[in-house]
């Protein structure tokens, strides 16, 4: 059988997730696998479970599976909500009607609140529907932070004054997958009840962990509520990681890798690492509206600085623009996703990522769009190249 022809140089892996994994983190999963009932990974579980803790910034407990985002997102909904609770959430996107498609398939009663996905969560909607519920119906609030599929992040601090103000009990559940280590997030600040997240895009490590950050009034509810469960059971998490320990085998080689990522963003420190990804945001922008497109969020104060989706002109599919910047340049742009499938393309800058590899990637989609055939202007580069050089770290 034929192969593909070599390509010299590295692969652009330029999706908002998974991201970059950089060469520190996987030469610390390349070791041995070690006993993780040992005290040996005693150390390292130890370490990780206390050190996610000042990525999330609380001081509460964070649980870690093994297992994807979606796996936290289930864990969330069991450990405190039963079937036939009513739950709000918002349709911010593709994820969060995923997770809203979950919910209902878990026995919950969803009510969404619509969007035209092309901004994030309106507080005063989420406040005016909790002030309506007299009876105090509603359960829980699930909201997506940085919704993945349009690159518009919502304003969680906003949406728990919208809660308190409304003077409902309902918990506060946030999905932080494309967002945690990326954009500034305060679990305990802004009083969320769980924090969902994922390692696969900030934290720069592979696929195959994720966590729940929780409240102590989460950790207190789910004793005597919740779902009928047993592996999402945090109860069981909480009592085996006292002492660095999990109730079942974890993904061994992967916490050697998050306790690396850890120190790697605290030596940058998360406010570098958060300045990093506004300046790479705003200089994506930039390079869009220089070549004339539109970039999908429509509040400013929505934009997301892991990620950019671009709408790309009536006529033109954002798939075989994709498909040619691959060809051509082997670069990876995210696809659109359910009603914005071949409307547009994402840009992910999230992660492990720098001005020069900004640059390539800009790069690369400029002359993707005139091999495509995309009605643009020239000089996007230029204006990002500009913009980054008048700010610099």
């Amino acid at each position: 059988m034929a192969s593909s022809p070599y390509k010299a140089g590295k692969h652009f892996l330029q999706i908002p997730g998974p991201s970059n994994v950089p060469d520190r983190i996987l030469r610390a999963m390349d070791y041995p696998t070690i006993d993780h009932r040992g005290p040996d990974f005693a150390k390292i579980g130890a370490a990780c479970l206390d050190g996610i803790k000042t990525i999330f910034k609380t001081k509460s407990h964070v649980v870690i599976y093994p297992a994807s985002g979606t796996g936290a997102w289930e864990a969330a909904l069991v450990n405190l909500l039963a079937e036939g609770d009513l739950v709000l959430m918002v349709e911010t996107g593709h994820f969060a009607s995923l997770w809203h498609k979950m919910a209902s398939n878990l026995g919950l009663k969803t009510e969404f609140l619509e969007t035209d996905w092309r901004r994030g969560v309106d507080p005063q909607a989420v406040e005016d529907r909790l002030r309506s519920d007299k009876d105090g119906k509603i359960k829980a609030v699930c909201v997506v932070h940085n919704e993945t599929s349009t690159g518009s992040t919502s304003r969680i601090d906003d949406v728990r004054a919208a809660i308190n103000a409304s003077g409902h009990d309902a918990l506060l559940m946030v999905d932080t997958i494309s967002s945690l280590a990326s954009i500034d997030y305060r679990h305990d600040e802004w009083g969320v009840d769980v924090t969902v997240s994922g390692s696969q895009k900030g934290l720069m490590l592979p696929p195959g962990l994720s966590f729940n950050a929780l409240s102590e009034r989460a950790i207190q509810e789910s004793k005597t509520g919740g779902m009928r469960r047993s592996y999402w059971d945090w109860q069981d998490q909480i009592s085996a990681n006292a002492s660095g320990a999990f109730p079942f085998t974890p993904a061994t080689n992967l916490m050697y890798g998050l306790k690396e990522a850890i120190d790697m963003l605290h030596e940058e420190g998360l406010d570098n690492v958060f300045a990093r990804h506004d300046r790479h945001a705003e200089a994506t922008r930039q390079a869009v509206q220089a070549w004339g497109l539109e970039v999908l969020c429509q509040e400013p104060r929505n934009y997301s600085s892991s990620l950019t989706a671009v709408l790309l002109p009536e006529g033109h599919n954002a798939d075989e623009f994709r498909a040619t910047v691959l060809e051509n340049f082997d670069m990876s742009l995210g696809n659109g996703l359910s009603k914005l499938a071949g409307k547009v393309f994402r840009i992910g800058h999230l992660g492990d990522f720098n001005d020069l590899m900004m640059l390539g990637t800009l790069s690369g989609v400029e002359m993707g769009l005139g091999l495509a055939g995309i009605p643009h202007q020239t000089g996007g580069v230029a204006k990002a190249m500009s913009y980054l050089s008048a700010h610099t770290d």
